[in-house]
């Protein structure tokens, strides 16, 4: 007997059913999470200095992340010859969204750090979908009871402000707020170029702090060997993308476009090469607006980026683990 008139199941192209992240289970009871990875979204974007529209982020990866999954029981890399997130050994779910309330970024950032906390709580990798990139203060935040941490930045801005006019906690912040933890071992900073909102103080004091900081250009030179030299081995990894680190020919859809930036496959092989040489704990990526991208190609990079991501860190940790 045929259900629906399938004979086989159902075909559930990408644009059928609901989008959670790679049409992955939804789990809405926070203190049930059981999964290798845990997707939150973080629609926050009151920390902009520009263009705010980053609050619609994680719906538009959610729903550019439908196109990775097609149900053929994982993602085959034929110049890898791996498949990626097969169905019947990786576990990924999606606990959709922190609360987010309307003008009060405190509130906000601590219903976000809730949700990455419940995450590390069931054993689960947080990946995050920003938002600004604000959003990345409550989800280092949350990892103050979990052993030392390397952040690795990709990011057209050094966002390491201490304060202005009395903000502490805007997207230009997070990574000057992250090297203040003392269980921060150091920050990579890669990408960044051009006019920031970090003064000639700022990078002073990340250097002073503990930053390695490096333009497209300095990465290029080094390449993605010379670059994974660069960043402690066998560390655990805390990796923030802010989707501006990428080209604006190819990631237009943000808040602060960068000419100059990076092309897709410079990143997947340096992530994959962070997978390889220490264990990435934690992700977030950030800043996609789509309204400034009617084609929607910023969000589908987004999710290619994440897919390939977290199959090259759920693989690599199990290779460790054989």
């Amino acid at each position: 007997m045929t259900q629906h008139g399938y004979e086989a199941g159902r075909l559930n192209l990408p644009f059928v059913g609901i989008s959670t992240f790679g049409k992955s289970p939804y789990v809405q009871d926070w203190e049930a999470i059981d999964a290798d990875v845990a997707i939150l979204g973080a629609p926050f974007d009151f920390g902009t200095q520009w263009r705010a529209g980053a609050r619609f982020g994680p719906r538009a990866i959610r729903e550019a992340s439908t196109l990775f999954s097609f149900g053929h029981g994982g993602a085959y890399d034929h110049e890898d010859d791996v498949t990626y997130l097969p169905a019947d050994a990786v576990r990924i779910v999606d606990i959709g969204d922190a609360d987010i309330i309307h003008t009060d970024t405190l509130k906000s950032h601590a219903n976000i750090e809730y949700g990455v906390r419940q995450i590390l709580k069931a054993g689960a990798i947080p990946i995050t979908l920003g938002g600004d990139h604000s959003i990345n203060i409550p989800c280092v935040n949350a990892f103050d009871d979990q052993g030392p941490i390397h952040i690795v930045q990709i990011d057209a801005h050094l966002d390491f402000v201490d304060e202005r006019h009395g903000v502490r906690y805007g997207h230009g912040n997070p990574m000057r707020r992250a090297a203040e933890k003392s269980y921060v071992t150091g920050l990579s900073q890669i990408g960044i170029r051009n006019v920031s909102s970090t003064a000639k103080e700022g990078y002073e004091d990340a250097r002073r702090m503990g930053s390695d900081i490096l333009s497209v250009r300095q990465f290029r030179k080094l390449g993605v060997e010379g670059m994974l030299a660069r960043i402690p081995a066998g560390a655990r990894y805390y990796v923030t993308i802010d989707i501006d680190g990428f080209d604006p020919s190819i990631a237009p859809g943000t808040g602060t476009p960068s000419h100059g930036g990076f092309l897709y496959y410079e990143m997947l092989e340096l992530l994959d090469g962070l997978t390889k040489q220490g264990t990435i704990v934690g992700l977030d990526l950030v800043e996609v607006a789509p309204d400034y991208d009617h084609s929607g190609t910023t969000a589908i990079l987004a999710a290619q980026i994440l897919m390939n991501t977290i199959g090259r860190m759920l693989h690599n940790r199990s290779e460790d683990d054989t």
